[in-house]
């Protein structure tokens, strides 16, 4: 896991590098979260069978912007990947991507398709260098070139929504989220989507379930059992029965079967719970 450089954190939650080999070819579940999802990949293209908005059709990606989406994608291995994934936040698009993360939702674009030459040239210079530490420096360097500072397009009001409801771990009301920003329902509910590409309440249910992956997802890397009664509570959802539903709604899998499917790559995220508790 690699902290980005200072100026880009407020739009890069943080960057993983990941190498997968010894697999059985099979497939693998891009699954909702409140990030953007950027792939850089090392080698074989991302092959993707199915995407998050099922008029999509498959596609192999060398690099590629995913958008916020609510239906799991699935992508095709043959035993082995690596790359580099960022977790970009969806206030963070126009700074970087130089449009709002609504233009992108449910949608997997590739990199060079979006930004031009500067995408394929991102891509290359990440590919020279030699190493994890060399990498992350190529990236930070290119996307410090990119980062634009006249991002005030957002919203002030829709960034304070989109804080409250990260930061609340879903657990406001959408109601309450619009009194405190001085909006009416309907107004957030048309500003936020047209910004992130969910509304007020998917995006609290995302944040819900994302949370309560990661904390799967951790207690699997201690050796812990899942305890999912005590998940469910933790992570703000009324039952574990509530739990599962979402799980499944959002996964296609309920918690344990996705568990089992998905050990391998399960990852240690814990800096994106400081994310999103500081966002």
């Amino acid at each position: 896991m690699h902290r980005p450089h200072p100026a880009l954190r407020p739009h890069v939650s943080a960057a993983l590098g990941y190498r997968h080999e010894g697999f059985p070819p099979g497939e693998h579940l891009g699954l909702p979260s409140p990030w953007l999802t950027v792939v850089l990949t090392l080698d074989d293209p991302l092959e993707m069978a199915a995407h998050p908005d099922p008029a999509q059709p498959p596609g192999r990606f060398d690099a590629l912007v995913g958008g916020l989406h609510t239906r799991p994608a699935r992508i095709v291995h043959p035993g082995r990947q690596a790359g580099i994934q960022l977790s970009l936040t969806p206030l963070g698009a126009r700074a970087l991507l130089g449009l709002p993360a609504g233009e992108l939702a449910s949608a997997d674009v590739g990199l060079a398709d979006l930004l031009g030459p500067p995408g394929a040239e991102l891509l290359a210079r990440v590919r020279a260098a030699d190493g994890w530490p060399a990498r992350f420096a190529a990236l930070d360097r290119a996307l410090l070139h990119r980062l634009r500072e006249d991002d005030g397009a957002v919203p002030a009001e829709v960034a304070e929504a989109w804080r409250l409801t990260t930061a609340g771990g879903g657990r406001l009301r959408v109601a309450e989220v619009a009194a405190r920003v001085g909006w009416s329902t309907r107004y957030l509910e048309r500003r936020f989507r047209a910004e992130t590409g969910l509304g007020p309440k998917e995006a609290a249910r995302v944040v819900r379930f994302d949370r309560a992956r990661r904390a799967l997802a951790g207690r699997a890397v201690r050796g812990l059992p899942p305890d999912l009664a005590a998940l469910a509570v933790t992570t703000g959802f009324s039952d574990q029965a509530h739990l599962t539903r979402e799980w499944t709604a959002f996964a296609g899998l309920a918690p344990t079967r996705w568990l089992a499917a998905e050990f391998g790559y399960v990852q240690d995220t814990s800096v994106l719970d400081s994310a999103l508790s500081g966002a």
